[in-house]
């Protein structure tokens, strides 16, 4: 497999910090707002704009959560595999709050459409909306677009986005992946 970096680490400091700033536009001292990551990998960029908006902004009052929904997709079951579920954390009501999703990669929509049900267990939010920082706008299945989005991609369905994050993989770049054609 051979892989390009789409975005080095200043670029996606950059992206964090204007897509901070928009949710601070839109949501002012985020009273009324909650953000969600995704659970695996919406997870490390919920945190990082966390503690930009609390650092950088001295926002304080951040509800933050993060939501699984791994048994919500509808193509959970066609995995041969038992599945494992990460943990849904989530110590607030969602009631007459803006929600924002956040999640790192935007690909076929499938785990949106599983987080939008998901997050009806929680209560009924005013409104819904979603950061992501990678938008693979040629391959949704579903009509699912960002309200916030980082970066978009136009790559192949056979091309893969990977976002490192320093916290779990040691460093903060993009990659696009590309698979080798075997010949044997």
């Amino acid at each position: 497999m051979s892989q390009k970096i789409l975005l080095n680490a200043k670029e996606i400091n950059v992206i964090l910090h204007r897509l901070a700033c928009q949710l601070i536009e839109n949501h002012g001292d985020f009273s009324q707002t909650v953000l969600i990551g995704l659970q695996p990998r919406g997870t490390f960029l919920v945190n990082r704009i966390a503690t930009i908006l609390k650092k950088d902004y001295q926002i304080h009052n951040l509800s933050l959560g993060y939501l699984d929904t791994t048994f919500f997709r509808d193509d959970f079951r066609r995995s041969g595999k038992p599945l494992s579920a990460n943990k849904t954390q989530i110590d607030f009501i969602v009631e007459n709050k803006s929600v924002v999703f956040i999640d790192d990669v935007l690909y076929t929509g499938r785990s949106i459409r599983a987080a939008l049900t998901a997050i009806q267990s929680f209560g009924r939010p005013k409104q819904i909306e979603l950061l992501t920082f990678i938008d693979r706008r040629f391959s949704r299945h579903l009509p699912i677009q960002p309200d916030y989005n980082g970066r978009q991609v136009d790559a192949i369905n056979d091309q893969k986005v990977k976002v490192c994050w320093k916290e779990n993989e040691g460093e903060d770049t993009v990659y696009l992946i590309e698979k080798e054609d075997s010949y044997e």
